[in-house]
C-alpha cells in the first residue's frame, strides 16, 4: 500500500529540514538555515504522524522536560543564538527520542555492512549505552526467551537473546 499524500509531503519536509539543519551547522551555525531547518522538521513531523498525534507526543507529562529543551532550542535559534539553540535542541532531541534508539539500533544491526560496523567493540559499547534498559525494568514475557521493559522511556521494548548471543531490540 502506498503512503498517503500527507505522509509523502511530511517525509519530504522532514528530509529538507534535516538537510537544512545539517547544512546550517556545516556553514558555521548559519541562523537562517537553522531556522528554516527547524520549521521544516517540525512541520514535516506533524504531516507524517498528524497534528493531534504530534501534540500528544510532545506534550506528554513525562516528556515535558525534553519538549521544553527541544522547542526552547528552536526558539533560541529563531531569536538569533544558534550555537546555544542547537545544543539545547540536541539535548531535547535525545531526551524525546531515546525510546526509539533500541528499535533503530536493532534495525541497523540487521543491515549487512552497517551491522558489522555497529558490532565493532567501541561502537557496540556506545550503542548499548544508548539503548540501555535497567534490569529492574525488565519483566518476563510470556513468549519465552523474551523480556519486556516496563518502565521509563523503553516501556514496551522487548529484549530477546539472538542466536549470536547479542541482544535484539524490538517494539
Amino acid at each position: 500500500q502506498l503512503p498517503h499524500t500527507d505522509t509523502k509531503i511530511g517525509m519530504g519536509l522532514t528530509g529538507f529540514g534535516v538537510f537544512f539543519l545539517f547544512f546550517g551547522m556545516i556553514l558555521f551555525f548559519d541562523k537562517a538555515l537553522l531556522a528554516i531547518g527547524n520549521i521544516l522538521f517540525v512541520a514535516g513531523l506533524s504531516f507524517v504522524i498528524g497534528l493531534e498525534r504530534t501534540f500528544r507526543f510532545f506534550f506528554q507529562k513525562h516528556k515535558m522536560k525534553a519538549t521544553s529543551f527541544f522547542l526552547g532550542g528552536v526558539l533560541v535559534v529563531l531569536i538569533g543564538w544558534p550555537i546555544v539553540g542547537v545544543v539545547l535542541e540536541i539535548y531535547g532531541f535525545f531526551l524525546l527520542f531515546r525510546g526509539f534508539f533500541p528499535v533503530v539500533v536493532g534495525f541497523i544491526r540487521r543491515i549487512p555492512v552497517l551491522g558489522s560496523i555497529l558490532n565493532l567493540p567501541f561502537i557496540s559499547a556506545v550503542s548499548m549505552k544508548l539503548c540501555w534498559v535497567p534490569a529492574a525494568c525488565l519483566i518476563d514475557h510470556p513468549a519465552g526467551n523474551t523480556l519486556t521493559a516496563a518502565c521509563g522511556p523503553h516501556t514496551g521494548v522487548r529484549v530477546q537473546s539472538g542466536a549470536s548471543g547479542t541482544m535484539l531490540w524490538q517494539r
